[in-house]
């Protein structure tokens, strides 16, 4: 008999996304306040709990009584979380600068990788970037500062690395609404960097830009889709191939997440097994592994996700109990939410824990009742895209009104190329600022699974049909939930079992 699937921390995970999702662009004392109360129902609620545990014991009442406790402390520490990061957004000058469309000069830090953004109003290619800002300085005073700072700008910016300091000059607009950061920088000068990165940083980027390097002369889809597969730089990758992917539902694998640390993980242990290196050191090496590779393709949401559900994987294997894939991703939302709530806004945050909800829980029900048509092995292999695409497909639709139809094809036969585009776009990585003669081999065999995967892509994406148009917005979700539900439904009560 197989075991019943862990959920009980599922209701506070999504009740942690709910608040995050709700009060992050709310103020500090709205904040403050829900939290305030959550504290004192989860009080009330453990009173009333403690006396019907003296009087008479339920066991189904206690373990109700105790999760609804739960669910609203972890409901309380988002929300204060919450308050904590709008009382820090509101403090200073920077929003009331803003406000004005202050001309200022800003030291601030670089905290992510400028990525090409649509400006056809500008006479060269535009990139964006996020700034932590350190202090400003207007009419001649300056003040300490914090905060994110969206900024736009031209080829100068491109070449702003993550983690240096730079000192810039510009005029202040308000952020856009629904945002993290506090307000915009148009630029009036070119950044200077005041302060480089630090060395582990700047070992990073030397990593990641002599794999560049390296796939400099290798075919167009090579360059870009090498270094998508294995450190999530996409900044390369040819527009046509973009385009298919994104029509057949491949993005996710130039968009490093749980499967990539699944891929690199999986190798790691299987060297290790076959060195017989012992558990616990299995386990510290492993753990290294996660945190190196969250420094390489830098800590986005989806790796953040998928690092952490990583992370109590390891805690449960160091303390030897078996590690459920269910509890292990709902800590673990719930803890990045409280860390950070604005993760809640963010669609590749939502769609890395679906499509991961959706593997952990619908792939082995999937493939026993695919298994009496095609056998064992094909129907599970049919059934991880088709997991991952069901529980992803109501959010798609919210980012693109549209439905790819052949998604589940093209991701079937891509995902034979995603693990050899892995672990040897990893491996020349790690080789390229070292060995680039030996690194340049391994970058091109790379190549020719990141060529199937584009050639999958590409083939699908023609066919008539690919992308099926879909109804805009929230009625689009809400339609394409419960036709999602009923297939199902259909599919767990009409179909055969296998044994």
């Amino acid at each position: 008999m197989r075991p019943a699937v862990d959920l009980r921390l599922v209701p506070p995970a999504l009740v942690a996304w709910a608040c995050a999702w709700a009060g992050a662009p709310a103020g500090a004392p709205t904040l403050r306040a829900a939290a305030a109360c959550c504290l004192a129902l989860a009080g009330v609620l453990l009173a009333v709990h403690a006396g019907v545990v003296r009087r008479d014991r339920d066991p189904g009442r206690d373990r109700g009584l105790g999760l609804a406790a739960l669910t609203l402390a972890v409901a309380c520490a988002v929300l204060a979380a919450g308050g904590a990061a709008a009382s820090a957004r509101a403090s200073g000058d920077l929003p009331e600068l803003a406000r004005d469309g202050a001309s200022v000069e800003v030291l601030a830090r670089v905290v992510a990788d400028p990525e090409p953004v649509a400006a056809p109003w500008a006479d060269e290619p535009q990139v964006r970037t996020l700034l932590r800002l350190v202090s400003i300085e207007h009419g001649g005073r300056t003040t300490a500062a914090g905060g994110l700072l969206d900024v736009s700008g031209g080829a100068e910016w491109a070449a702003a690395d993550v983690g240096a300091t730079i000192l810039v000059e510009g005029r202040l607009r308000p952020g856009r609404p629904g945002e993290e950061p506090v307000a915009r920088l148009v630029p009036a000068s070119a950044p200077r960097v005041v302060d480089p990165p630090g060395a582990l940083l700047r070992g990073v980027d030397d990593v990641r830009t002599s794999l560049l390097e390296v796939t400099d002369g290798l075919s167009p889809q090579a360059r870009g889709l090498v270094p998508g597969a294995a450190v999530g730089d996409t900044t390369r990758v040819p527009d046509d191939v973009d385009a298919a992917m994104l029509a057949t539902s491949l993005t996710h694998i130039t968009a490093v997440s749980g499967g990539h640390f699944a891929i690199v993980v999986a190798s790691l242990a299987w060297c290790c097994a076959l060195l017989r290196v012992p558990r616990a050191a299995r386990t510290l090496v492993t753990a290294l592994a996660v945190v190196a590779f969250v420094a390489l393709v830098r800590p986005d949401p989806s790796v953040l996700r998928a690092a952490g559900t990583g992370a109590v994987a390891l805690v449960a294997a160091c303390l030897g109990r078996p590690a459920r894939a269910v509890p292990a991703l709902a800590a673990c939302v719930v803890v990045l939410l409280v860390a950070d709530p604005w993760l809640a806004r963010s669609y590749g945050f939502v769609l890395s824990v679906a499509a991961t909800a959706g593997l952990v829980t619908l792939t082995t029900p999937i493939s026993r009742r695919l298994a009496p048509w095609c056998g064992r092995p094909a129907a599970f292999a049919l059934a991880v895209p088709v997991a991952a695409q069901v529980a992803c497909a109501p959010i798609l639709v919210l980012l693109s009104p549209s439905v790819a139809v052949y998604a589940v094809p093209a991701n079937l036969v891509a995902a034979v190329a995603l693990a050899p585009a892995t672990v040897l776009g990893v491996l020349a990585a790690l080789l390229a600022p070292w060995c680039p003669v030996l690194a340049l081999p391994v970058a091109w065999c790379a190549g020719l699974a990141t060529w199937w995967i584009a050639t999958t892509a590409r083939v699908f994406a023609a066919l008539p049909g690919a992308a099926f148009p879909w109804l805009p917005g929230v009625p689009g979700v809400l339609l394409m939930a419960a036709l999602t539900a009923v297939a199902l439904g259909v599919l767990r009560r009409g179909w055969p079992v296998a044994p």
